[in-house]
């Protein structure tokens, strides 16, 4: 949730102009919508502000979001201080590549597949992941898609939009999503999502994703170390937000111990971002922190 116009490779004279399906720039309507989002929700213009021109300071990690930076513009969001935020304008661009290929990898091998963006914000994964075959739901909290709707309207058949709160046990059936032994996996993406839930709640929608993915299924997601817990006031971007980290993780091992189907499939620490550098800083920080600071994993069934 707490999810590059020409600088990133994308589409050019994008902003200003009005893209198919999309809304038109200005949409102060929008912009009133948004002044009421509150804490967690208020994330969402962090990963789309990077995602439009986070490539100025990281061109290396340009993601060619094509619509972040139209949606932007039709908000009319200052999204200046944001970009000063440089370490989580990184960490979002190297997620976004991970998911990226992820997401490529499984649709590759699965192309008629479902795939969701669980608190899916403003943020667009579809348009990488498109295989011209496969489903796709963006998912998230009734006032953030109110926001997100005529901005975004769904394709009239593969692609829709949902209202979910993670929180409330049987998201997986609201959603409509494939269950069962006979049924194609699954591919759910939930970025910037789980570090702000309570820790039951984060261990309830893993088992529920364990306990009704079919075979195959992936689980693609963000974790912070426990360390960060409660620290989020220290990160410039969230800290106007008033959001909070109140889940971490101890030992990467405890991501699958919540079900007997869950497997850690992958795992990859933003450290690998800065090198030699970041690799000797983690290990330094080991008796403190087991686990990286911030990483991306994959779960699978």
């Amino acid at each position: 949730m707490d999810s590059h116009a020409n600088q990133a490779g994308g589409t050019p004279g994008l902003v200003g102009a009005a893209q198919p399906g999309l809304a038109a720039p200005g949409s102060h309507a929008s912009a009133l919508r948004f002044g009421d989002l509150h804490a967690v929700p208020r994330t969402l213009l962090i990963p789309l502000a990077a995602r439009a021109h986070g490539a100025r300071s990281f061109p290396w990690l340009a993601c060619d979001d094509a619509v972040a930076a139209h949606l932007l513009d039709c908000l009319g969001a200052d999204v200046h201080a944001l970009l000063e935020d440089k370490p989580t304008v990184l960490n979002i661009l190297w997620r976004t590549r991970l998911i990226k290929a992820a997401g490529q990898a499984f649709f590759a091998a699965h192309p008629c597949s479902t795939g969701a963006s669980l608190g899916c914000g403003l943020s667009h994964a579809f348009q990488w992941l498109d295989t011209g075959r496969n489903a796709w739901i963006d998912a998230d909290l009734p006032e953030v898609m109110a926001l997100r709707g005529p901005l975004q309207p769904p394709e009239p058949s593969r692609r829709r939009h949902a209202c979910i709160d993670l929180t409330v046990p049987g998201w997986w059936q609201r959603l409509a999503l494939p269950e069962g032994p006979g049924a194609a996996p699954v591919f759910l993406l939930c970025e910037g999502v789980l570090m702000y839930l309570q820790p039951a709640q984060v261990q309830a929608v893993l088992a529920e994703f364990a306990e009704h993915a079919p075979p195959g299924s992936q689980w693609v997601c963000d974790v912070i170390s426990q360390v960060g817990v409660g620290q989020a006031h220290r990160c410039p971007s969230l800290a106007p937000t008033g959001a909070e980290f109140h889940w971490g993780v101890q030992d990467m091992a405890d991501l699958a111990a919540c079900h007997p189907r869950l497997r850690l499939l992958a795992q990859h620490s933003v450290a690998e971002c800065y090198g030699w550098m970041g690799t000797v800083a983690e290990w330094c920080l080991r008796p403190w922190s087991p686990t990286p600071l911030y990483a991306l994993v994959t779960l699978g069934v």
